[in-house]
């Protein structure tokens, strides 16, 4: 998809040298990528850490079944 979207030079500047990327797009595409992931991540971080999770997992469960 394509958007049109205002960032300063010296921003697009950092984020190219910061992303590795030489192109514009392509490192405003990594940055974005990069944030939605952190985002989701420290979401689910959040929700472990309540506790959201704790009726899904099954009591029985042995993790080590699959190391044979």
């Amino acid at each position: 998809m394509r958007i049109t979207v205002d960032i300063e030079e010296g921003v697009l500047n950092d984020l190219a040298v910061l992303t590795g990327e030489s192109k514009k797009s392509p490192a405003v595409a990594k940055a974005v990528i990069e944030f939605v992931k952190r985002a989701k991540a420290r979401e689910f971080g959040k929700k472990l850490m309540e506790g959201d999770f704790a009726d899904s997992f099954d009591a029985d469960y042995d993790p080590g079944k699959f190391d044979k």
